[in-house]
């Protein structure tokens, strides 16, 4: 054999270089990184012939040779002739084994130049190293890209490894490390005996892979390599395999076509798929126009034979296709997939996806209500966000909770079905879109009858048995999901603020008594549990104590402290003792009849429209529109001596005692202005706690006066009223403020006017006022100290003060005359011209008084002298020379004394 391919080779040069070419082509592209695929597949061949347990094995010897064996059929003479012929194969298309072109052996090309192949009947050597010495003694030149390796063979006697039918043995180039290489074949082994049934076991450096094929059923086996387990499904012209993970088959990752070995085709489906396919020569890719339809056919059969709870899970992911041929079988996989039944069934029958109808999220309760009102519907299991793409790529119909609630429309079910079907939808509710989406979903009522959405209803209680003014949903349809679709629950609260009632109060004829006591017993007999109560409730229409029907907020319960507080002609009455006895005072008291003070509250009030004595006023005097108004009613019908009293009442009630305390309500409003304690109006007394005001205004003598703050004169001047108020005070010779008192008056008056809180306009300026010192003097013989230079030379008795900074609003208020307008000064002495940072008495006082070191600066002088002119009074000349401490002229300059002393106590 190898004299004739010598001698073909002598005769044809081109025959030499063409066997060198194709077998460094093969080498080179073909069968590139496909060294242990190609031997094991050679082996699964051998074995699967002889009929025996496959068997390989990979080591390493001493000497860095590489040696592959395997079990099964011996090498024979066709084996050698395929060996040495690179275009043909010993099998013929009858062989059952991995392919038909028998040139995989070319892969230990990429690795040696040197190979034995040892078997039981002989074996054979190929050598680069011969070949080339071959050529030599025949005068021929060796091709470019080498010698063909593998058409000469020689004749080798060594026998294969004990236990194996033929070996391998590879002398590895210098470029080989065999050490990884070898390691880099283990994850290889598993993949291998996935693909080659006819290996049970690969042995690589002593590390043995064992692979366990467990059959489950006619087409299905459980197979175990090492610590890994896949799931496989058998069909004609494809194996499927699915790891499995705590017991159940899981999608696989991305993956290549195999057929049965790894090709290049990639693949995404969630399968492992090893398809008996027709394969270009070296195996990476499928050959053009092959059909792919049986095979998916297979992977419909694959997924029906997965457990219920797996199977969603296979469908692919829509997306882009990794190749063409991933391309083609996803399109067939999808089309198969749409039209079979293998999708798990509510009923537990296997659906047809794209007849089927999945609800969006529902539990498995929901599902047991709609099974038989929903043809064809999906296991619960399935209902969730995690399946909605799969179900959708294979035709599922997905219905939402609005289109659910369309088709329950018009069902006849008993209402604890409703009741069932309302319970189970509680977990799908969960924001607002959700509840929309079932506003129109039938609610059974009490009554038989069924109505469209919750958001009428009401659900019941026992206290509403007599209620007739809103839909009660039936009790044995009650359902926390009514809630949450806008049923309101039957508190006594809810049902007395229905607007229902305010329309039925409004509606109602008080000369039909069946129809006045029906309505009167219902709302009475929930309103002493009901809590605050909406004003209109006050028209309830009751009997008062001469049979006449007045409304509720009309009527006084007998013996109400308030009536010893009203004027004579007072438009309240007296409720009948047998009402109060059949229906209590609490409930009474809470739709309107009185007791205390009535109290009108209303959410975000557009205007003075609650018939409030001097509302517009009060709502005048705002800075800005209240969120709540909170006032007492009938306070104008007090007697004008009653009102020490009448506070008191006003404190014990809660509810009044809560208007009372805000300032800016209409409440302490009106009391402070138009009720008389001891004569005088609230706001012109203090309360004992505040000393702001002290010997200006008198304590209110009260025994809570401290819990009427509200209504007495503020801490500040907070309006016109107050400041004529504090200016009355001030010019009272009777009154004895102190200093603090009289500048801190000033201040909180000048203070207002600054700030725009008060218009000089609104307030009349006083003859007379209050100095520094005490004194009630004329106008027009006070001065305002507008600079703090001016002080020394002001006499306290003359002085008004407030601080510098509201010096000139206080004199705008006043309309007096202010120290710089009324007197000048011109300094006489000549200081040393300094700056503040260069006087170390300066920096000293500052430090020890804790201020900042002014900036700029200063005039020196050992005693500063000031010839003043002008007058503080019409009697009161101060012309002449003064000695001050510090002065301010006209431009601004500061002159000082260098006496710098530090406080008294320093």
């Amino acid at each position: 054999m190898r004299e004739s391919i010598l001698a073909a080779w002598g005769s044809s040069p081109t025959r030499l270089r063409e066997d060198s070419a194709s077998e460094s082509d093969l080498v080179r592209g073909g069968y590139r990184d496909r060294l242990l695929t190609e031997l094991a597949q050679n082996a699964a061949d051998a074995a699967q012939r002889a009929g025996v347990r496959g068997r390989l094995a990979v080591w390493i010897d001493a000497a860095g040779a590489m040696h592959v064996a395997n079990t099964g059929a011996a090498l024979d003479i066709s084996g050698v002739h395929a060996l040495t012929a690179l275009r043909a194969s010993g099998k013929t298309a009858a062989d059952s084994g991995v392919g038909q072109f028998g040139v995989g052996f070319t892969a230990v090309r990429s690795v040696s130049d040197e190979i034995e192949v040892r078997s039981r009947n002989g074996g054979v050597a190929f050598s680069a190293r011969r070949t080339l010495e071959a050529l030599r003694e025949r005068d021929m030149l060796a091709p470019d890209t080498g010698v063909p390796v593998l058409r000469l063979a020689w004749p080798v006697a060594a026998p294969p490894a004990d236990g194996f039918d033929t070996e391998i043995v590879l002398t590895l180039r210098a470029d080989v490390a065999a050490d990884s290489f070898a390691a880099g074949f283990v994850d290889e082994a598993m993949d291998l005996l996935l693909e080659l049934e006819a290996l049970n076991s690969i042995e690589i450096d002593g590390v043995v892979i064992d692979c366990t094929r467990t059959k489950l059923d006619e087409n299905t086996a459980e197979i175990a390599i090492g610590s890994r387990t896949w799931r496989q499904f058998v069909t004609p012209p494809a194996r499927w395999l699915a790891p499995v993970v705590d017991g159940l088959p899981v999608p696989a990752p991305p993956d290549v076509l195999r057929a049965p070995t790894r090709s290049d085709e990639l693949m995404s489906l969630p399968a492992l798929v090893i398809a008996d396919v027709p394969m270009q020569p070296d195996r990476r890719r499928v050959l053009p126009g092959v059909s792919f339809d049986a095979v998916a056919h297979g992977y419909v059969d694959f997924v029906a034979s997965l457990p219920a709870a797996s199977r969603v899970s296979f469908v692919p992911e829509v997306g882009f296709a990794r190749s063409a041929v991933d391309g083609a079988l996803r399109e067939l996989v999808f089309r198969r997939l749409s039209c079979a039944p293998w999708l798990p069934g509510a009923d537990g029958r296997d659906l047809v996806p794209e007849r089927a109808n999945v609800i969006a999220d529902a539990t498995e309760e929901l599902v047991s209500a709609l099974v038989d009102v929903v043809p064809n519907l999906v296991d619960a299991s399935l209902s969730g966000a995690r399946h909605a793409s799969a179900l959708a790529a294979v035709g599922v119909h997905r219905i939402g909770l609005a289109g659910l609630a369309e088709m329950v429309g018009g069902l006849d079910r008993e209402p604890s079905w409703w009741r069932r079907l309302f319970d189970a939808l509680v977990p799908l509710v969960v924001d607002g879109v959700a509840a929309e989406e079932l506003a129109a979903l039938p609610v059974p009522l009490a009554d038989g009858r069924t109505v469209t959405g919750p958001r009428t209803t009401v659900i019941g209680s026992d206290a509403s048995a007599a209620v007739t003014w809103v839909r009660l949903v039936h009790p044995d349809a009650v359902s926390p999901l009514l809630t949450r679709l806008a049923a309101r629950e039957a508190t006594a609260a809810e049902l007395l603020t229905d607007p229902a009632l305010e329309a039925a109060l409004d509606d109602l004829d008080w000369d039909e008594s069946e129809e006045v006591d029906e309505l009167v017993s219902a709302v009475l007999a929930l309103a002493g549990e009901a809590g605050e109560l909406p004003g209109w409730l006050g028209g309830l229409p009751l009997a008062d104590d001469e049979g006449e029907l007045r409304s509720a907020d009309e009527l006084l319960l007998p013996g109400a402290p308030l009536a010893d507080l009203l004027v004579q002609d007072s438009p309240f009455g007296v409720l009948a003792p047998a009402v109060v006895s059949r229906f209590g005072e609490r409930a009474l008291r809470a739709v309107g009849v009185g007791w205390g003070f009535s109290v009108v509250r209303d959410e975000l009030p557009t205007g003075p429209d609650h018939d409030l004595d001097d509302e517009s006023a009060w709502w005048s005097s705002l800075a800005e529109e209240p969120e709540t108004l909170l006032a007492v009613r009938d306070l104008d019908l007090v007697r004008s001596d009653g009102w020490s009293e009448a506070m008191t009442v006003l404190l014990d009630d809660p509810s009044t005692r809560a208007a009372l305390a805000d300032r800016d309500g209409y409440t302490a409003w009106w009391i402070g202005r138009y009720a008389r304690v001891h004569g005088s109006r609230p706001i012109e007394f203090r309360a004992p706690s505040d000393e702001t005001f002290a010997g200006l205004l008198d304590p209110l003598d009260h025994p809570r006066a401290d819990e009427l703050q509200a209504v007495l004169s503020a801490p500040i001047c907070e309006n016109a009223d107050t400041a004529r108020v504090l200016l009355a005070a001030l010019s009272d010779p009777q009154r004895s403020p102190t200093p603090a008192v009289i500048a801190r008056t000033h201040t909180l008056i000048a203070t207002a006017v600054a700030e725009r809180r008060i218009e000089v306009s609104d307030i009349d300026p006083p003859d007379r006022v209050r100095t520094l010192g005490g004194a009630v003097v004329d106008a027009s013989d006070a001065l305002v100290i507008d600079a703090p230079w001016l002080a020394s030379v002001v006499p306290p008795e003359v002085a008004v003060l407030s601080d510098m900074a509201t010096a000139a609003a206080l004199a705008d208020v006043l309309d007096i005359r202010s120290a710089s307008e009324a007197i000048s000064g011109e300094v006489l002495a000549v200081g040393r011209v300094s700056s503040w940072d260069r006087e170390p008495g300066a920096v000293l006082a500052c430090a020890v008084l804790g201020s900042a070191l002014p900036a700029g600066g200063v005039v020196v002088h050992r005693e500063l002298v000031v010839r003043l002119s002008g007058d503080v009074s019409g009697e009161r000349d101060i012309s002449g020379d003064r000695t001050v401490p510090w002065w301010v002229t006209a431009d601004g300059t500061v002159h000082c004394t260098e006496s710098w002393e530090r406080p008294r106590g320093a």
